[in-house]
């Protein structure tokens, strides 16, 4: 299910012809595109896959990830497979229907976060809401990302150096997915944010992404250190690095720019 923005049916058409050609020009499958007659923003994309292999292959496409990046950037997508969430990448399914009966999404805390501790009456922040695994959206196509990594540095565990970091990473599809720094007494052990965040986002079947949030309340933007840059290169390649603080400073840098000369798998 397609909403999107005010204005954008004709744009995002034209995306879903690019797709339709991708899906028969190399053999994943077909897509309808049908329209719903009571909202004219919003569309049904009925994907009709060839194979599961096919399926697979064509999530992890770059032509495909980058049409899904300009789809993200004026619609909100909710993915459903044969009614239900599916296994893989792009697990996400409609708040209502979780709230019929389907199991809890635990990942995005759905059967145990009833309340917010630490905020006064269980208030949220307005103009954030939770939609599928670590999905923020404001409005139809904008992601707040920064806003995502300040409250993935709540979750921190810093009990020994009390400097508290939030990783947010988004992905080709638009998924976002959160990490903070977890501390360990033998210190060594210790895990940072953007690696937390890159080690969930692969473990739920993500393969492609655009951009990472980090913040961290120091005065001077807190860039990710030499360990994270690597793991970020590897599975990232050359992201866009939003670095901020909690006094609403931002800089945004290349991943390119931090590891100009980095070791990866051409090198062997």
């Amino acid at each position: 299910m397609i909403d999107v923005s005010e204005g954008q049916q004709e744009v995002f058409l034209a995306i879903a012809r690019e797709f339709s050609v991708i899906m028969a020009k190399k053999n994943y499958g077909r897509t309808d595109i049908v329209r719903d007659e009571s909202s004219p923003t919003t569309f049904y994309a009925v994907r009709h896959w060839a194979s599961a292999s096919a399926a697979e292959a064509c999530h992890t496409d770059p032509e495909v990830s980058a049409l899904t990046t300009r789809l993200y950037q004026m619609a909100t997508v909710t993915h459903v497979v044969n009614g239900v969430r599916r296994a893989g990448p792009m697990r996400l399914v409609a708040p209502d229907r979780r709230a019929r009966g389907m199991e809890p999404d635990r990942r995005s805390g759905f059967d145990r976060r009833s309340n917010d501790d630490g905020r006064d009456d269980g208030e949220r922040r307005q103009g954030e809401r939770r939609v599928g695994p670590r999905r923020l959206r404001g409005r139809a196509g904008a992601i707040d990302l920064v806003a995502a990594a300040r409250r993935a540095r709540e979750n921190a565990h810093a009990e020994f150096s009390h400097f508290k970091v939030g990783a947010a990473l988004q992905a080709a599809d638009g998924s976002v997915i959160a990490g903070c720094n977890v501390e360990n007494a033998t210190y060594g052990l210790t895990i940072c944010a953007e690696r937390v965040a890159m080690f969930k986002a692969i473990s739920e079947g993500h393969r492609a992404f655009t951009r990472i949030a980090i913040v961290a309340d120091t005065p001077t933007l807190t860039p990710p250190c030499g360990a994270c840059r690597q793991i970020l290169w590897e599975f990232g390649g050359n992201l866009e690095i939003i670095l901020a603080n909690l006094a609403s400073d931002e800089a945004t840098h290349s991943l390119q720019t931090l590891l100009p000369l980095p070791f990866d798998a051409r090198l062997l």
